[in-house]
Order: C-alpha cells, then sequence, then structure tokens
C-alpha cells in the first residue's frame, strides 16, 4: 500500500484586479499581472519548488520543505513588490501556506483547499501559514513567525491555530530586541552602497532588474543569489548555475553553488566568476 506523502502546499494569489482593471483597462492589468507571476514562478524556481497548476492570478506549488516554502513566499512579496507602479497603482501578492499529508496519485487536493483558503485571508502583502508549517521551520526560518496567532473569525473552525510571517521588506519584531544582532552588512557595488540590517533584512543579486544589485555579465543568473539577516549573522544562499565566489581578506577563495555561506568578511563576491577578477563586476562587503 503507497503512503501518503507529506508536502508543503504554496498558493499565490495577485489580487485585486478588478479595481486595476477599472483604473488602468483590461488589458494594460492583465500584462501586469502576468508580470507578477511570472516573478512568483521563478521565487517558486529558485527554492526548489514544483509547479501544481497556474491560472490568471493564482499559483499552486509544492516544496519538499517549510523553510524552502516560507523563503519562496517571501521572496514573492519582494519581487512583486519591486516592479515599478503603473499610474501610481503598485501591484501585490498575498500567500498561504499548509503542510500535510497528500493523497497518491493527488499531490494536493485538501492540502491546496487550506493553502487557498489562507491565501484568500491574507491581506495584500502578506503571508499566512498553519501551525503544520512553523512547527516544520528550522530556527534560521522559524523567527519570520510571528510570536501569538492571528486572530480571524474566517479562520475559527480550521481547529489548529495559523501564523503571519514577517514580511522580508518590515522589520522583524518576532525576534525579542535582547537577541537581534545589531551588526549591518554593509555592501558596495560601484557607485552604490546598501545595508542588510534589521529594516531591510535581505538583498538580492542578480542578472535581472528588479535585483536589488544588477550584475551585468553573462555568466550570472538572473536570480542569482541573495544575503539574509538571520539571528546568528549573515548568510549567504546560492541559487545560481554558475555558482557565487567569495574572498574574504586574509582567506582562500570559496565557490558556493546551490548551498549557503556565513559571512564575516570583509571581502569580495563575484556572481559567477572569480571574486578575485577585478576586471569584474564584483560586489564588496563587510560587517559594520
Amino acid at each position: 500500500m503507497i503512503q501518503p506523502k507529506n508536502v508543503c502546499v504554496l498558493v499565490a494569489e495577485v489580487p485585486g484586479r478588478q479595481r486595476f482593471a477599472e483604473a488602468l483597462g483590461a488589458h494594460e492589468v492583465d500584462h501586469a499581472v502576468e508580470r507578477c507571476m511570472h516573478r512568483i514562478e521563478r521565487a517558486t524556481e529558485a527554492n526548489g519548488g514544483t509547479r501544481l497548476r497556474r491560472e490568471a492570478a493564482r499559483a499552486c506549488a509544492a516544496f519538499e520543505r517549510c523553510d524552502a516554502a516560507i523563503l519562496a513566499a517571501c521572496e514573492m512579496l519582494e519581487r512583486v513588490e519591486s516592479l515599478p507602479p503603473l499610474r501610481g497603482l503598485r501591484m501585490t501578492t498575498r500567500v498561504g501556506v499548509h503542510y500535510g499529508a497528500a493523497a497518491p496519485g493527488q499531490p494536493v487536493g485538501a492540502d491546496e483547499a487550506l493553502a487557498m483558503r489562507l491565501a484568500d485571508t491574507a491581506e495584500p502583502g502578506h503571508i499566512l501559514a498553519s501551525n503544520a508549517v512553523v512547527m516544520q521551520l528550522s530556527p534560521g526560518v522559524r523567527h519570520l513567525a510571528c510570536n501569538t496567532p492571528v486572530q480571524d473569525p474566517v479562520l475559527d473552525g480550521l481547529g489548529w491555530p495559523v501564523f503571519e510571517i514577517v514580511r522580508y521588506s518590515g522589520t522583524i519584531t518576532s525576534i525579542p530586541a535582547a537577541e537581534r544582532i545589531s551588526q549591518r552588512l554593509r555592501i558596495h557595488h560601484q557607485q552604490d552602497v546598501l545595508f542588510v540590517e534589521e529594516n531591510r533584512p535581505v538583498v538580492l543579486l542578480g542578472r535581472e532588474i528588479g535585483n536589488d544589485i544588477v550584475i551585468i555579465d553573462r555568466r550570472t543568473s538572473r536570480q542569482h543569489a541573495r544575503i539574509e539577516r538571520r539571528r546568528e549573522g549573515f548568510v549567504l544562499i546560492d541559487r545560481s548555475t554558475n555558482g557565487t565566489y567569495v574572498a574574504e581578506d586574509g582567506g582562500a577563495e570559496r565557490c558556493i553553488k546551490a548551498g549557503e555561506l556565513a559571512l564575516i568578511g570583509p571581502g569580495r563576491l563575484g556572481c559567477g566568476f572569480s571574486a578575485n577578477d577585478i576586471e569584474r563586476d564584483l560586489a564588496f562587503f563587510e560587517i559594520v
């Protein structure tokens, strides 16, 4: 007998289509929503998710690990809201995530329906996750879940608590002040200076316009890597084809591919090429 397999199901929606259509027209809104859905799918792929179904303004995906689903959800919000506004109107998304056993031959079913219910309940720009998801998260990701469950009559019949996931673009208030790291990671790229800090805990690097740091090199992936601020420090996460090269002052160069590396610095990053190649489009980092 085939045993059910546990999966983490994510549903992402682009809300407000009718309202936008009244202001912009159906054709322009359809194009804008499609751009959002493309960003959502790219975030799914970058975090190892599997696309299950796709509608005009809704996508469903499955992840083997709840950590990956939550990071994908946060990245979706970041990427969609980085798109330029249309006549002053900014598109956003909302996400629901649930974890449970899927029946053989039907990898979603009830789990998809529950994730969809969470997405429908979430406010635009927010993520809701079931207690089953939060219990599966590693310490490095679990701090993104708020400490207290969401109080909403719409969710009362579920029989288990639901938690909001703190947005990457906002302040991480769920971490007690005494446990938050006080340091910042400063990144120099060409003429720009960015900080990975409490108010901006994620910086995206890649070739695609919309990343925080845009690297113009054919060996750089469109969504190449990101740097996260975690309770324990700053971490580089590579999701690229050619890897990310890290050279910290006084140490040997390392190449990270589909993995993570704690950044101590100061040092240099090469997205798809050696960090020792001074002719290339390098990013320089240091903890301050």
